[in-house]
């Protein structure tokens, strides 16, 4: 078929894109917002909808050719990861946890999984864990030559790592796997002072007798998991590989052999190119620890991604599949090595069959029906994640070198360095939570407070023994949630606030879905109608919804009409001030203060 000339010079007969073309349109938009006036220098406009990350990463509003990173893929400086060879399930190690103390439970878990798509299996032993006494049990149906096992034995990681080792001398075969061995996470788990030297003498075995094994474990989760950024993840795990580096290089390991004996562990959450980014730089990094270190070329970093814990929910915990699914595309186009997926449940207590099933699946899908697998670095060309890449990479050098002038992470942990630029970075990432700038969807938004929650055994737990504190993003609503059920399991009914609209439904309607959605947030069931019935709704406190055109006609009468009425307290939906009106609610307010002052108003106790 021949096209037209005519229709050849299409392009032609628009302007030329050019950067200030942008800008000026971006700046008529802002007008309307009141972020720019006409008077707005081009040059200021991408400023205006510039951000940094929680932990000062920059967020251009405009990526372009000239933020392409150099590279081809399976070379320096390794952020875009060649996948292994095949298709399918040999993309990326699917990787299944168990942690049921149960032995005969797990193992059924196990056997379950590992005939229905996982291809590796991750341990949690000891306290809090399976006893490390039943791994024979455990692992009784596992090819341990053929199945990788994981071990994540904390303060037990010597004596699982003996018995894991002993279990697959006695059967004669070669395991392969990872003894999970990682001090200085430990530390920051629990407040101990690391102690490094004990487990070089797992890796040397591992060289020395089990070739497929790796030692150590360099697991950045609990840093993440105290409200770390991605920087912050980052630059501590280099921290603590390049400590373990210096251990076992001078326990008598070559360059290569320590290396080979380090493997990494990173929480993905549901931000997608943040977590595809920080895999990327993840390599990026240990990339150039390798090269000033000796290593030989081609040494990259072996990535474990995990689904994080902090941004699970404990309620509408349906959504959590969502959030994982995210997190778990993120992982595989981010190059991960190996992917967990935590079941939707996990903040309920122990998974059941069907959440390990839908885990499990997830991956499945993502692989055979998605075909991530069959694209080398899926993100590879995307101006924005070749950027990001970058300036997560520089800044979490700069911490990673922050903490080896503090003397090292062992010391940086100690001293409470660590502490508190993880701190920081939570509190900044909390302001966003409570003011809802960083909604998490059924808890924050759109919440179901008549919501079934599954039944689930309790996981057991490690008692809190000084460490980083562990800190999930919606833990300020859940807190408010708690409050509520606790009020209506004690009284029969939950704490409620009553919507008094005022004018047609084309203007009240906006505000009401707006109020409800944020009282309900904090567990406070809302009673709809117009000021005259509050007195038989049994409220005591009220909302004024509608707009600001009908607020300048009727807020006052309609506040006095609640007050005569028996309201104790009137809030408004919007920004205006009327007489009668005690406090606002809007876009951008902190909701948790809001809902902590509303139940301690309607004498719901802490």
């Amino acid at each position: 078929m021949t096209v037209p000339p005519e229709e050849l010079e299409l392009a032609a007969a628009f302007p030329p894109a050019d950067r200030d073309r942008w800008r000026g349109m971006v700046r008529g938009v802002l007008r309307k917002t009141g972020a720019a006036s006409e008077d707005t220098p081009l040059d200021e406009i991408e400023g205006l909808l510039a951000h940094e990350t929680y932990d000062g990463v920059p967020i251009a509003a405009l990526y372009t050719a000239e933020d392409s990173a150099p590279g081809r893929p399976g070379l320096a400086p390794r952020v875009r990861e060649i996948m292994p060879e095949g298709e399918g399930l040999a993309g990326w190690d699917v990787r299944q946890r168990h942690g049921h103390p149960d032995a005969e439970t797990t193992r059924a878990a196990i056997l379950a999984d590992l005939e229905n798509g996982a291809t590796s299996v991750w341990l949690t032993l000891g306290e809090g864990g399976i006893p490390v006494a039943a791994l024979p049990d455990v692992l009784r149906d596992v090819h341990l030559n053929l199945a990788p096992v994981v071990l994540d034995a904390g303060a037990e990681t010597g004596e699982a790592a003996e018995a894991f080792l002993s279990l697959a001398a006695e059967r004669g075969t070669e395991p392969v796997g990872n003894l999970g061995a990682d001090p200085l996470g430990l530390a920051a788990r629990t407040g101990a002072r690391a102690i490094l030297d004990d487990v070089a003498v797992l890796a040397i075995r591992c060289v020395r007798e089990f070739p497929k094994v790796r030692a150590f474990t360099v697991d950045a989760t609990p840093y993440h998991d105290a409200g770390g950024g991605d920087a912050d993840e980052l630059g501590a795990a280099v921290a603590a590989g390049v400590a373990y580096l210096r251990v076992l290089t001078a326990a008598g390991l070559t360059v290569d052999e320590a290396f080979g004996q380090i493997e990494f562990r990173f929480a993905v959450n549901a931000d997608q190119f943040a977590s595809i980014a920080k895999l990327r730089a993840a390599r990026r990094l240990w990339q150039r620890v390798a090269e000033v270190s000796g290593a030989r070329d081609g040494t990259v970093a072996t990535i474990h991604a995990v689904t994080s814990s902090a941004m699970m929910t404990r309620h509408d915990p349906w959504v959590n599949m969502l959030r994982t699914t995210v997190a778990t595309f993120a992982a595989g186009v981010g190059g991960a090595d190996a992917v967990t997926v935590q079941p939707f449940d996990a903040r309920l207590g122990l998974p059941d069959d069907f959440s390990r099933r839908i885990a499990r699946n997830t991956q499945t899908l993502l692989l055979e029906e998605s075909s991530l697998a069959r694209v080398v670095d899926p993100a590879g060309g995307s101006w924005y994640v070749e950027r990001l890449t970058e300036d997560l990479a520089q800044a979490a050098w700069a911490w990673f070198t922050e903490i080896e002038k503090a003397g090292g992470l062992a010391d940086a942990l100690a001293s409470g360095l660590v502490a508190r630029r993880l701190g920081e970075t939570w509190e900044r990432r909390r302001r966003d939570v409570a003011h809802r700038k960083a909604p998490l969807t059924g808890l924050s938004e759109f919440p179901n407070l008549a919501e079934t929650l599954p039944s689930r055994r309790p996981a057991p737990s490690s008692p809190d023994t000084g460490g980083l504190p562990v800190v999930t993003y919606g833990q300020d609503f859940e807190a408010l949630r708690d409050r509520s059920d606790a009020h209506r399991d004690a009284t029969g009914a939950r704490p409620k606030v009553y919507l008094a609209t005022l004018g047609p439904v084309a203007a009240h309607t906006g505000r009401v879905t707006f109020a409800a959605n944020l009282f309900q947030a904090g567990g406070v069931e809302t009673v709809i109608g117009p000021p005259e019935g509050f007195a038989a709704s049994g409220a005591t406190i009220a909302c004024l919804c509608s707009s600001d055109r009908v607020y300048e006609e009727r807020a006052a009468d309609a506040a006095r009409t609640l007050r005569d009425a028996g309201a104790v307290k009137v809030w408004l939906a919007g920004k205006g001030s009327y007489e009668g009106v005690d406090a606002r609610i809007f876009a951008g307010c902190d909701a948790v203060e809001v809902l902590t002052t509303t139940l301690t108003d309607l004498g719901v106790n802490r």
